[in-house]
């Protein structure tokens, strides 16, 4: 990996805003906290143990290690709109942003595309057209030409571009075989055989990458805009297998810095490529059976999500890593959230209020579905 200047924390906590005094520089921690702030109460009470006024206050949970340290946010959390609660169990997306308004974008399947506010407490759904009700399983916000866009990877069915207020500009749906510069793409897609199982959608200098993981036509495939339509490009690589380049269930896809960053979910990698294709490395420090499913950024940190637990964990992990080094594990099982055990996508968030800036991560869980939000404590 191209090497990073090791982050203090003084200088993390100054990105984000946060107080040094609250965040001790060696401080470590388990998968799980207790926080008691009534720890020293019996100092200054004579009664008996079990008078009232002894009783500690419930212990706080927190899960993580370092700075990258959270807790179960059950007001953001529980701003998850009423209606929508029926739908809450067949979620299975992610989410992204507007890095300009802070507005946050998600799908809920039978429900609909939605925004979130900047401080995350208000939804809305947006458009009327019913295609936005099948699944969103990958999407990205992207400014083109001036003008600003989203595009949803519908699994099984298209890819969608859009504008903000969810008007579709344009609809990809599965290629024929004719569209790629690359052999093995074509000829998967000529099959009769094949299927279309796009999982994940990202956008870097005017093209849109596209992770098409479930299916054996395990590719990276792009779409590029002519006359203000947006059809299959070109460039598409890998193709199952374990060699460098190839993926087993290419799950997301994510640019930044120029680059594409695929999370090779069965094998569980991040993968990098340059916007070309051509394979540079893969993350180090990513624990073994890992089945990465989606890779984000924000704060100098990357943030990526496993599917399921490993060994003894109570839910899927997230990691916080470098690049280089993974730097947090962060179990939100140990947060004792109901329903949530496996997860599909986090999304870091910064809310920032009378000039604190304060770090959020979003989880969109799977299998039984579920949304929370949890809180980097300060």
């Amino acid at each position: 990996m191209h090497k990073r200047t090791a982050l203090t924390v003084f200088s993390i906590v100054s990105y984000l805003g946060f107080s040094c005094t609250l965040m001790g520089q060696n401080t470590h921690h388990d998968h799980t906290h207790h926080a008691h702030d009534n720890n020293d109460m019996a100092h200054h009470h004579p009664h008996s143990p079990m008078a009232s006024d002894e009783i500690p206050m419930q212990a706080k949970l927190l899960t993580g290690q370092g700075e990258f340290v959270f807790s179960w946010d059950q007001e953001l959390t529980a701003a998850f709109p009423k209606e929508a609660h029926e739908f809450e169990p067949g979620m299975h997306g992610g989410f992204n942003e507007d890095p300009e308004t802070g507005i946050v974008y998600t799908g809920i399947p039978g429900y609909g595309l939605c925004s979130i506010s900047p401080d995350l407490t208000k939804w809305s759904t947006i458009g009327s057209d019913q295609r936005l009700k099948d699944n969103i399983h990958g999407i990205v916000f992207f400014v083109h030409k001036g003008e600003k866009y989203l595009a949803v990877a519908q699994e099984g069915k298209r890819v969608l571009v859009l504008t903000l207020d969810g008007r579709i500009v344009s609809e990809i749906l599965k290629p024929t075989g004719t569209e790629f510069k690359f052999a093995e793409a074509n000829e998967f897609f000529v099959s009769k055989d094949s299927n279309f199982g796009v999982t994940d959608v990202t956008y870097l200098n005017g093209t849109l990458y596209v992770a098409h993981g479930y299916s054996a036509g395990d590719f990276v495939m792009t779409i590029k805009e002519k006359n203000g339509v947006w059809s299959w490009g070109k460039l598409a690589w890998g193709g199952k297998g374990d060699m460098p380049g190839q993926f087993q269930t290419a799950h997301g896809i994510y640019a930044h810095e120029n680059h594409i960053l695929v999370a090779n979910r069965a094998a569980g990698q991040v993968v990098k490529f340059t916007k070309k294709g051509k394979f540079v490395e893969t993350f180090n420090d990513i624990p073994e059976s890992s089945l990465v499913c989606n890779v984000s950024y924000k704060a100098e940190h990357y943030f990526l999500n496993a599917l399921q637990a490993i060994g003894e964990q109570k839910s899927a992990p997230i990691y916080v890593h470098t690049g280089e080094k993974l730097l947090s594990t962060v179990i939100p099982g140990d947060l004792d959230i109901p329903v949530l055990t496996n997860i599909h996508q986090v999304w870091p968030h910064i809310v920032t209020e009378n000039g604190t800036k304060q770090l959020y991560l979003l989880v969109h869980g799977w299998n039984k579905g579920k949304f929370a939000v949890l809180k980097m404590e300060k």
